[in-house]
């Protein structure tokens, strides 16, 4: 395959809710040789985790392309060693029974399963760039007006 095809791409994601629950939003960063995508979205009321789970699902279903080999950068233990320590993938066992965010979950394996994916966990607010300018992201869509309702959690509770 030809590096169009089968292209390398970097995704930071980062997710930040003002209460927990509260208002809510995710930051993506997507790197791909000289292409850069900044995403974000805000919520009326969601949690962190969810942001955070949000933002790698959005970086994922943004390719248009595939399969790529995916690395995506997260301060997030909950969504990285879901993923990395094969958590996520007993729960489907269980068809999410007792699990938060199964809404989530459940595209997430959907989207993933098209490409190659590995994340890599990172310390937050460690001066990382990128993972900065996701928290700058997150937090600026949590302040937008007119916050759309974030449906999962909604009938999550």
């Amino acid at each position: 395959m030809t590096q169009r095809e089968n292209p390398e791409i970097i995704i930071f994601t980062d997710g930040a809710a003002r209460g927990n629950p509260g208002p809510g939003g995710y930051g993506v960063v997507m790197l791909s040789g000289p292409h850069r995508k900044e995403l974000s979205q805000g919520y009326k009321l969601t949690t962190n985790n969810r942001m955070e789970l949000m933002a790698a699902v959005v970086g994922l279903e943004t390719l248009k392309v595939g399969p790529c080999k995916v690395t995506i950068y997260t301060d997030s233990k909950y969504v990285a060693d879901s993923v990395e320590k094969g958590w996520v993938f007993n729960w489907v066992k269980t068809n999410f029974k007792g699990k938060k965010n199964s809404d989530l979950w459940k595209r997430f394996l959907e989207v993933s399963a098209r490409h190659h994916v590995k994340f890599i966990w990172v310390k937050g607010h460690a001066s990382i760039p990128e993972n900065e300018r996701c928290d700058e992201l997150a937090v600026a869509a949590s302040f937008l007006p007119n916050l759309p309702q974030d449906i999962g959690y909604q009938s999550d509770n």
